[in-house]
């Protein structure tokens, strides 16, 4: 199942845009502008007829340079159209970057060593108490049910896993509350946030609200993260390096074709604009 966007030219009409002469059709400007949401229409519209503008620059100078379109198809099977096959041989043809050495590769590393550290783990155990958010009654029963199960665990910590059994409304509540392993971005923010204020062994000061109700946040173990070696992750800085300086490279591939375009009815940086009424 597919939808789209409807979008429409929007006030005041803009100026007609072209490129070398070619004009870029406002429908096409039209269907593009559901690629670039914007506060407002104009911005829209803007932000399409410029990268409108800058992909039949492109394809004018891969016919220019004589690029023939050889479409491939990526490990899904989806296949580039013509025009993208184009562009796609015109960056490999002009814009050449030089990968990545060993000794660059390394002082990325060294300088960006919090980058390739393992997640911390967390061992932890709840105790939830269910009830949803609008339902005042049982809400406010749940909180209190949780307050009162947590005194009764400052007491007597011991306990922690009978009353799991008996209280828990989260499957957890079978292995006395164990949630096993857990990393960052696992559970909702709150929770999280709780949880990583807990030293090991000790217990949530006071139940925690969560879009499930009310959770006894037990921190049993942490695991610390430590720093990957270098040769584990060479290939993904190289990798990273290259991509960065092709990118680089490219707006300023495109750029110098910008300055060398007589473009009409849309600003660009770089450019000889031309405004038609």
């Amino acid at each position: 199942m597919t939808c789209s966007v409807h979008t429409s030219i929007p006030a005041g009409k803009p100026a007609a845009v072209s490129i070398n002469g070619v004009a870029i059709a406002r429908d096409a400007i039209v269907r593009e502008m559901q690629n670039h949401p914007a506060a407002k229409p104009i911005e829209a519209w803007q932000m399409a007829a410029r990268a409108l503008v800058v992909r039949e620059l492109l394809l004018q100078r891969a016919h220019y340079v004589g690029i023939a379109a050889e479409p491939v198809s990526d490990d899904a099977g989806r296949r580039e159209t013509d025009e993208e096959a184009l562009m796609r041989g015109l960056i490999e043809r002009e814009v050449s970057v030089p990968d990545p050495d060993d000794e660059t590769c390394r002082r990325y590393y060294d300088r960006n060593q919090a980058r390739f550290r393992s997640p911390d783990i967390y061992e932890a155990s709840h105790i939830l108490f269910a009830a949803p958010p609008d339902d005042k009654d049982a809400y406010a029963r749940a909180r209190a049910d949780a307050g009162a199960v947590l005194a009764t665990l400052q007491d007597n910590p011991g306990c922690f896993a009978a009353l799991a059994r008996a209280y828990s409304r989260c499957p957890s509540g079978a292995q006395g509350g164990n949630l096993g392993q857990i990393t960052r971005g696992q559970t909702t923010p709150e929770f999280e946030q709780a949880l990583l204020s807990l030293a090991p062994g000790e217990l949530s000061i006071e139940p925690v609200a969560t879009r499930y109700g009310f959770h006894i946040i037990r921190l049993d173990r942490k695991h610390e993260g430590k720093v990957l070696p270098y040769e584990a992750v060479a290939d993904r800085i190289a990798d990273y390096l290259r991509e960065s300086v092709l990118r680089r490279a490219e707006a300023q591939y495109i750029a110098r074709l910008v300055s060398a375009a007589e473009i009409a009815g849309i600003a660009i940086e770089g450019a000889e604009v031309h405004r038609v009424n």
